[in-house]
């Protein structure tokens, strides 16, 4: 079969008969959609939550620890009784 007798297949079969959509399907669609869109709302929201505690704790934790100052030098005694 070439394209034209393909497309013109095609065009038969579509403009035979109205496509017919199962009494139903659209309320379940919509149903389900806004259903999806909440999950993923939902996990967005605490992806962004852990993100914000996660950030939290790191800058916690770095203005307790310092880890941009050295740490005192322990090779040599300290100065003492000049």
């Amino acid at each position: 079969m070439n394209r034209p007798e393909r497309e013109a297949a095609v065009r038969r079969i579509m403009e035979r008969s109205v496509p017919s959509v199962p009494p139903g399907l659209y309320a379940e669609a919509v149903r389900r959609g806004g259903r999806m869109l909440r999950r993923r709302r939902a996990a967005r929201r605490l992806l962004w939550l852990l993100l914000a505690t996660v950030t939290v704790a790191f800058v916690v934790w770095a203005l307790l620890v310092q880890p941009w100052v050295e740490p005192p030098s322990e090779t040599t005694p300290p100065l003492t009784d000049w």
